[in-house]
């Protein structure tokens, strides 16, 4: 009698050690799998999103060379192509200016295309985060996007560079974004022009950079003129 109830202990022991070991297989497996976010499959298309044309001041009775935006496109846009194109406009100057005064941290630097996104001012944690969001997974453009490296520079630097055309298309799962620029710095007498594709790989979840292919820079010297 003995015998049989140390044998009917030891069936009992056994099965609870493989129920416990099922039960710990399976929540290990809970625990390490992770879902993929989903691939997009964008339209085919190439929208003009930005380029310069001459617009007429009534204050100072000139016409200057202005930066113009598709708002069409900017209202119907996806969240990624806001980021791709954010990202993209946070390191040139587009129509950067103080909204009022200069505050001592340079907080309230209103950028043409990035408030046009609805991304608050320059370098603003609206701004930044927003693109710290999209690009979570990628390290490298999150350095690119520390606060020290965000640029707060007005339209009437004495160094600085600008848009003059900027190209979205989108194939797939793939935001191209082409854009020509140029700078010049007055205490030197030069100026400069380049031209720059950044392809960005989507999900509905992040974004992260492919590549950058960006011609070469030409220099060029000038004179000024005193009128």
């Amino acid at each position: 009698m003995k015998l049989i109830y140390v044998v009917t202990a030891l069936s009992f022991l056994i099965s609870c050690a493989k129920v416990n070991t099922k039960t710990n297989q399976k929540a290990k497996d809970t625990k390490t799998t992770e879902v993929e976010p989903s691939k997009l499959n964008l339209p085919d298309t190439t929208i003009n999103f930005m380029w310069r044309d001459m617009k007429y001041d009534s204050t100072l009775n000139d016409s200057f060379s202005s930066i113009f935006l598709n708002i069409d496109y900017i209202n119907s846009m996806t969240s990624q192509e806001k980021a791709a194109i954010g990202y993209v406009s946070t390191f040139i100057g587009n129509e950067c200016w103080w909204d009022g005064e200069a505050n001592d941290d340079r907080s309230n630097l209103d950028c043409k295309i990035i408030t046009a996104l609805g991304l608050g001012y320059q370098c603003s944690e609206s701004h930044l985060g927003f693109l710290r969001k999209w690009f979570s997974t990628d390290n490298g453009v999150l350095s690119e996007l520390e606060n020290s490296n965000c640029p707060t520079t007005p339209h009437t630097a004495t160094i600085q560079d600008t848009f003059s055309k900027m190209v979205v298309s989108t194939k797939g799962d793939t935001i191209s974004v082409y854009y020509e620029a140029s700078g010049f710095n007055l205490r030197e007498q030069e100026n400069w022009e380049w031209s720059e594709t950044v392809d960005i790989l989507a999900t509905t979840d992040n974004l992260k950079l492919i590549k950058k292919e960006k011609s070469e820079v030409k220099h060029e010297k000038f004179e000024m003129t005193e009128e």
